[in-house]
């Protein structure tokens, strides 16, 4: 019928036209306010250099710094390039760092990584007897730890040795509760699917998170690399720790649920670009989907949370936390009222086409102009997992908000950690190791959260 065609034709339009202002717009505010960052960033002294925020008057004045590491059933082999890396930060102050191994089945394997640091006296191995997943393992180590900062970083992820000097000066200012560093992919010429989720976080760290860094509000800060002030840390511990939605526990999606209680301080959140960590991504699609589940399912309990805080950073936060949550639920309509106008005319409407082609060429403009290279608009072609894949999942996220369940892991019934007995020096003293064959429950999961978006 006419009438039919004419109702589609002009809902399809409407709907395909706010989908463009809202992007085109978003985008347009996130490239001038990350453009500002970036510039704001370059103009501060070399690192080192007399006036720069990581030279201090003294060595005496550093804060002392506390790496975490969460470790679960990982390859032995990643983690020890994880321990390497850490242990040869040039940090001139104090640091202490401790892994926390969260019942891994695989401690066997991984004893003699444990061995190879046992005489370090920076390194202390807290072993739990059972798995009690990522965020519970965490609080175990920040409940024993005593520095000023507490750098959380994943086990799978490798970072450049000035990262702890320049997350600790990014922390000089009080006022700042926490900051991230930026990320890439470690094996990002592993697949297609590596290279494009590279590219997809080198989009989310220098243009979503340096935007947001303008106003001191970065959403999340990414749980491969991630430093926070102690005292007020301790101010959200417990909130932290026992999340609940919908009256059951909650534990995938800790970074941006921490960064979101930081904020909920009056503290502010800042990323530190220059501060380089490198982290294994999924290089095959159903481990990637999965991923991206827990993170629109945290993305859309925690936006919840952050909605009351909006007024305080003013009008490019609620932007832009509108444009992440409706954008995708926007083009989900249009693209279903499209194919209903297609079977009702059996024509395609080719200038929508050409309109959602030259959006995702856009977005791809920064990266490739930032980078000087024309490689990274080879990053369109991530709508095309975008629209067939990620449009489903983010749907199915949103009318499955109340499952607590990792995919490939389940949430423990336990809600803290087995209680633990202190180091007797701090740093020095290592916890005695249970049993290798100490029970565990069926979780099979990794413990990595990277980007939430």
């Amino acid at each position: 019928m006419p009438w039919i065609v004419s109702v589609l034709s002009g809902t399809f339009t409407v709907l395909l036209l706010s989908y463009l202002i809202l992007v085109l717009g978003h985008l347009a505010a996130q490239i001038y306010y990350a453009r500002r960052t970036h510039q704001r960033a370059s103009r501060q002294p070399a690192a080192g250099a007399p006036g720069s925020l990581d030279c201090p008057p003294s060595i005496g004045s550093l804060p002392s710094v506390d790496v975490i590491i969460p470790c679960y059933n990982e390859d032995p082999l990643v983690l020890t390039e994880c321990l390497r890396s850490v242990a040869s930060q040039d940090y001139q102050g104090k640091l202490a760092i401790y892994l926390v191994d969260d019942g891994s089945r695989n401690r066997d394997g991984l004893s003699g990584v444990y061995d190879a640091y046992a005489d370090d006296p920076r390194f202390t191995f807290i072993l739990l007897p059972r798995n009690v997943g990522k965020r519970k393992a965490q609080v175990a180590a920040i409940r024993q730890s005593t520095g000023d900062l507490v750098i959380n970083i994943d086990s799978d992820t490798t970072i450049q040795p000035d990262v702890a000097r320049k997350l600790a000066a990014a922390m000089a200012d009080p006022g700042v509760g926490a900051a991230m560093g930026h990320m890439v992919a470690s094996n990002a010429k592993a697949t297609w699917l590596t290279r494009m989720i590279n590219m997809e976080y080198w989009i989310a760290c220098n243009q979503e998170r340096a935007a947001q860094a303008m106003f001191g509000a970065v959403i999340c800060c990414c749980g491969p690399c991630a430093v926070y002030r102690r005292s007020v840390l301790l101010e959200v511990l417990d909130q932290y720790e026992t999340q609940f939605f919908r009256g059951r526990p909650s534990d995938f999606g800790e970074d941006r649920h921490l960064t979101i209680l930081i904020l909920k301080t009056g503290r502010r959140t800042v990323y530190v670009p220059d501060a380089e960590a490198a982290t294994l991504v999924p290089e095959r699609i159903r481990p990637y989907l999965r991923q991206q589940l827990r993170w629109a399912r945290s993305t859309y309990r925690d936006t919840l949370l952050a909605i009351r805080l909006l007024s305080r950073f003013g009008p490019y936060l609620t932007l832009d936390v509108i444009a992440q949550n409706v954008a995708p639920l926007l083009l989900g309509l249009t693209i279903l009222t499209g194919l209903a106008l297609v079977a009702a005319t059996a024509s395609i409407p080719w200038w929508s086409v050409a309109a959602l082609t030259g959006l995702a060429l856009a977005n791809c403009s920064y990266g490739a102009w930032h980078n000087r290279t024309t490689t990274f608009f080879t990053f369109a072609l991530h709508d095309f997992i975008k629209i067939g894949l990620l449009l489903p999942l983010k749907v199915y996220a949103l009318c499955t908000l109340g499952n607590t369940n990792w995919g490939s892991r389940t949430i423990p019934a336990t809600l803290r950690p087995p209680t633990l007995r202190p180091p007797t020096a701090a740093g020095a003293t290592k916890l005695p190791r249970p049993a290798l064959n100490a029970p565990a429950n069926d979780n099979h999961g990794r413990n990595q959260e990277v980007l939430s978006q």
